[in-house]
């Protein structure tokens, strides 16, 4: 019924990893097919049925990426992924006003608002449209009314799936498939540019040269271990003059204080919460290996290609990961606290052989 299969289709020929045939198993079908008629009659009623194009042309130079619809800054960055296969045009992007800072510097989108109304002082050949929410198609509306625009997840809603996978695909199909699968593959990774500012102030803490990273803290209960004390206490109990560095955001401050009084080595250094999300991926790129859960930081990792050893519960590790990252995951089907320490243990020991890094002081 009025084309309701956009809405759990992939818009592309190829595979990636998803919960496509599980979330319509479990039901919801109803609310899905009157999302979907919700979605297209505003489309009609706006005039904007006429604007939609299927795919990205040379002449369309001059793009506005609107992004608004990803809930977290680990969504937006595998969202906005792709957006290196389009380097060379000038493209801007508008999107919500926690995620201006990450992308004010970026080497491939050339201004950043979060404003409709000084968006809307530039001229565009093509809208890229992340969602056919209304509120994405609202704000479309705002900026460049009676620009041709098209979509990345368009009536897509719902299902869990790869979102890096998913936006160098579909922008691979939106470019005509210039580039192969296998190609695609290898390359899809999220991407961050760090300023020159933050760059210098990353290097004034004069943080060791071989250190390794853990992200504390969490926002899911479920995605949020426990017993990272245990893991620090394994590991310096090993070597001693093993360099540690705790980062994380707010929601970790608390448990960053209680680790650093319960082990006060002056090699164990707090970044927990006192860095903008660029600095703090800028320090995670000095790190040789990085412990944590599924989450912004491990992106931002895998963004400035450090190792990591990342804790899954419930999403298994494929709906994350790529070819190109080094990861080397541990899943549980309910809760990363059901991972043991021992398990961590070992990865971190797998990774470090591969990496012949020699952080075990061996």
């Amino acid at each position: 019924m009025f084309n309701f299969k956009k809405t759990y289709n992939l818009p592309f020929k190829y595979h990636i990893p998803n919960y496509i045939e599980d979330f319509y198993s479990q039901g919801n079908v109803l609310k899905r097919r009157i999302k979907f008629f919700k979605r297209s009659l505003y489309i009609s009623l706006m005039g904007q049925r006429k604007l939609e194009l299927f795919s990205i042309l040379p002449s369309h130079q001059k793009i506005l990426w609107i992004n608004v619809s990803a809930p977290s800054i680990g969504d937006t960055l595998m969202d906005l992924s792709s957006r290196v296969l389009l380097n060379g045009r000038n493209i801007d992007l508008f999107t919500s006003q926690n995620t201006v800072e990450i992308y004010s510097n970026d080497k491939i989108f050339n201004r950043v608002y979060s404003s409709p109304e000084l968006a809307a002082k530039n001229k565009y050949d093509l809208v890229i449209i992340d969602s056919y929410s209304t509120r994405s198609m609202k704000i479309k509306l705002k900026i460049a009314s009676k620009v041709n625009y098209i979509g990345m997840y368009g009536y897509f809603n719902g299902p869990e799936l790869n979102r890096v996978l998913f936006s160098f695909h579909q922008m691979n199909n939106l470019l005509k498939y210039y580039y192969s699968e296998s190609s695609i593959n290898k390359i899809a990774k999220p991407s961050i540019t760090v300023s020159d500012f933050d760059l210098k102030l990353v290097k004034s803490l004069n943080l060791p040269n071989f250190f390794i990273a853990i992200v504390i803290g969490g926002e899911w209960e479920y995605r949020t271990y426990n017993k990272w004390s245990e893991v620090i206490d394994k590991l310096t109990k090993k070597n001693k003059k093993l360099n540690l560095v705790f980062v994380g955001s707010d929601n970790a401050k608390e448990s960053a204080k209680d680790l650093t009084e319960a082990f006060p080595q002056d090699n164990i250094f707090n970044c927990v919460a006192k860095f903008t999300f660029n600095q703090t991926a800028q320090i995670i790129k000095g790190a040789k290996i990085l412990l944590c859960c599924d989450g912004g930081l491990m992106h931002a990792a895998n963004a400035v290609n450090t190792p990591i050893v990342p804790l899954f519960a419930k999403l298994i590790p494929t709906m994350r990961l790529t070819e190109s990252i080094q990861a080397f995951p541990l899943f549980d089907a309910n809760d990363v606290n059901n991972i043991t320490v021992e398990e961590i243990i070992e990865q971190y020991n797998e990774v470090s052989i591969y990496d012949d890094n020699h952080l075990l002081g061996e």
